[in-house]
């Protein structure tokens, strides 16, 4: 379990007061004395605005930020796909970690319970933010006083639930307890005001402050088992002999073992999408969002806290655009298994089916699939479909797939199949699948944007909520004119199977029958592409995905634009 502690550094005070001068030197001294060595912020550290991970713009410190524990960038919240809930700006008890550094590919965020004198840290830095502190003419630290009882209390107390995990308490007995631990600790984390000019304190004393006046100093350090160091920590630290608050600690030495470092240890990559989510079953669909930073009023809306319980507008977010062309995770039957890497699927029982992330609808474009493995009595049909065909059924079941089968070589549509080569293909085999739609289809060249459709949450992430309506579309289904689809295995080319096929956007579609095992090939390196003729592979299809879809999702927030308001949606 990764532990966060709380990173302030320090700052030398003015001398000769009773608020103590700083030591120039940090101790992370655990509260609860779990074992874990903590890491010591250098000295040398220093502060200012950093950029985010994700947009590259500059921190901003009236909203909330998060750091990613692993690679030490900071991002906005709005840039953040994960449904963060009610946080507060500097907190310090939570643990992130990035789409870049996750191993899944997508954020991970949990929220620990905190510590006292992080709540402290956090609470004295949003009142220094936002100003009207009283000025440290007893010393402090940049300025910024503030008075336990008037201040920093009633903070605590309207801010709870976000700063931690633990019930709200129901005595007072615990301002007793924060004095304490804010008296602890000065000289590490705060400054203390116990007295007026008159050398008597007031009706609001003691006032406290932080010890540095830099927020961008504040940051949650990590310590991370096997001996491995925040980007944070100094580079050079070596054991004290002095013992106290003052003191720095050993940071432990890597020693020459078999385990190998954080880094080197293999992961499997999930390629961006949430483990557990939701299938696409039951007439509905559900595609996975992110911000939309475009969106108007996004900022508003971000900083609002009026917003919980209630459905969240559809077009301050977009539909996520995946970064590879893959099996997708969530357009499959539910009993498929993928690869870690989304290459590879083996089946189940009986006949179902997964389709790519990405589809097409104009051009020539070509994927490969090999069978990898094929016990006895398992068979499979690869191909193309539209968006509708059923996933519980083998492909070519019905009107929106096209399928050449293993056993016989029979090629299929509408449950209807037909003689096309005079074998099929077994284990080893390494088929090449080739759609080529003219530029005359009727779909529109830009993708749906899904900014109307409800979003709904599914284990802290959004996904758009869209109803599949298949009669319609079985009525607005009509031949393309000079439409076909071809098969070609182990480099063979065994000719048309089929011409003139309903228009649509297409996907690259298996199905499996049985235990299968399929592996899928969208490009560049093909291993017997097509010599006779151009195309293009399936891997060029997600740039140009991205770009249609930002198109359309500009498209739409220009037509409506003056309609998009936040006091109109509720």
């Amino acid at each position: 379990m990764v532990k966060c502690k709380a990173s302030l550094a320090p700052k030398t005070l003015p001398s000769g007061n009773r608020n103590y001068q700083a030591s120039g030197k940090m101790d992370y001294d655990s509260d609860d004395n779990d074992g874990v060595e903590p890491g010591v912020v250098d000295v040398g550290e220093k502060g200012g605005l950093s950029s985010c991970g994700y947009c590259g713009k500059l921190r901003n410190l009236n909203s909330v930020e998060l750091m990613c524990w692993q690679c030490g960038s900071w991002f906005h919240e709005s840039c953040i796909t994960f449904q963060l809930g009610k946080l507060v700006p500097f907190m310090l008890n939570y643990s992130f970690t990035c789409k870049t550094c996750s191993t899944s590919g997508v954020e991970i965020f949990k929220k620990t319970q905190a510590q006292m004198r992080d709540m402290c840290i956090t609470a004295l830095a949003n009142l220094q933010h936002s100003g009207g502190g009283k000025d440290g003419s007893r010393g402090g630290g940049g300025g910024s006083m503030f008075s336990l009882q008037r201040d920093v209390i009633p903070f605590l107390e309207q801010n709870w639930e976000a700063l931690t995990t633990a019930a709200r308490r129901s005595t007072q007995s615990w301002h007793t307890t924060l004095q304490r631990v804010l008296m602890k600790e000065v000289d590490v984390y705060f400054t203390v005001e116990e007295t007026g000019v008159s050398g008597e304190p007031t009706q609001h004393h003691p006032y406290f402050g932080l010890i540095t006046s830099d927020l961008t100093l504040i940051r949650p350090i990590v310590d991370a088992p096997g001996g491995w160091r925040s980007p944070l920590t100094g580079s050079s630290q070596q054991q004290q002999s002095g013992k106290g608050r003052g003191a720095k600690r050993k940071v432990p030495e890597t020693t020459n073992s078999s385990k190998k470092a954080r880094g080197d240890m293999p992961a499997p990559k999930l390629h961006g999408y949430p483990v557990d989510h939701p299938f696409n079953k039951d007439g509905y669909r559900y595609i996975l969002a992110e911000p939309d930073p475009h969106a108007p009023f996004r900022q508003e809306f971000d900083d609002s806290n009026d917003w919980a319980g209630k459905p969240i507008p559809g077009w301050l977010y977009r539909a996520l655009s995946p970064g590879a062309v893959l099996l997708a995770l969530h357009d499959r039957a539910p009993q498929l298994r993928t690869a870690d890497d989304r290459l590879a699927v083996t089946g189940d029982k009986g006949y179902c089916l997964i389709r790519a992330t990405h589809g097409v609808s104009r051009g020539r474009w070509y994927w490969e699939c090999t069978i990898e493995e094929q016990p006895e009595g398992s068979h499979t049909r690869i191909g193309w479909c539209q968006q509708l065909a059923n996933l519980q059924a083998p492909l070519g079941y019905d009107k929106f797939g096209y399928s050449w089968r293993s056993r016989k070589g029979t090629v299929f549509h509408e449950s209807r199949g037909k003689h096309y080569s005079d074998s099929g293909f077994s284990e080893g085999d390494i088929l090449g699948i080739m759609i080529d739609l003219p530029e005359k289809n009727p779909v529109s060249q830009f993708p749906p944007t899904y900014k109307d459709k409800p979003l709904v949450k599914f284990r802290s992430h959004l996904y758009y909520e869209d109803k599949d309506d298949v009669p319609e579309a079985l009525k607005n289904l009509k031949p393309l004119e000079g439409s076909r689809i071809k098969f070609f295995k182990n480099g063979k080319e065994y000719g048309e199977a089929f011409t003139d096929i309903y228009g649509g956007t297409y996907y690259p579609s298996v199905s499996l029958y049985r235990n299968i095992t399929l592996s899928v090939n969208f490009g560049p390196d093909f291993k017997h592409p097509p010599k006779s003729m151009d195309f293009r592979g399936m891997h060029e299809r997600c740039e140009e995905s991205m770009v249609e879809r930002t198109l359309a999702d500009m498209t739409y927030l220009v037509e409506n634009e003056g309609k998009l308001r936040l006091d109109v949606f509720t």
